[in-house]
């Protein structure tokens, strides 16, 4: 059953006409962690950034971030550390949302490599 939802529900996307992505298609930037690298696929569209993202095996983030983000993991296993300690372990077919206000500050990092999708 397909539901309608108002604006108040819905996340503020940009105008844009509607799109088809082949991520095949866009170019690859290569980012080191503090051990392992990230590969990352960039869309940008005004302040919305989506991003197909896959992390080497051993890879952990050499930073703590503070943006909020929409992840799903697409395939492996990715663990999640916020700063105050708590630890989240996820596998392919998993969400997390985090805001880019609160105290959810968090790292990534995959003993065996992950592939995810991110909107932020």
């Amino acid at each position: 059953m397909l539901m309608a939802h108002s604006k108040a529900e819905s996340m503020q996307i940009p105008t844009l006409p509607f799109t088809v992505t082949d991520w095949a298609e866009v170019p690859e930037t290569l980012h080191a962690g503090e051990t392992g690298e990230a590969r990352w696929r960039t869309l940008q569209v005004g302040d919305l950034r989506v991003r197909m993202v896959t992390y080497s095996p051993g890879y952990l983030a050499n930073h703590w971030c503070d943006r909020g983000h929409v992840l799903t993991v697409l395939e492996g296993v990715l663990e999640t550390e916020l700063r105050d300690g708590r630890r989240f372990t996820m596998s392919a077919g998993m969400t997390y949302r985090v805001s880019d206000h609160g105290d959810a500050s968090h790292r990534s990092r995959t003993a065996t490599g992950v592939r995810l999708f991110i909107v932020d």
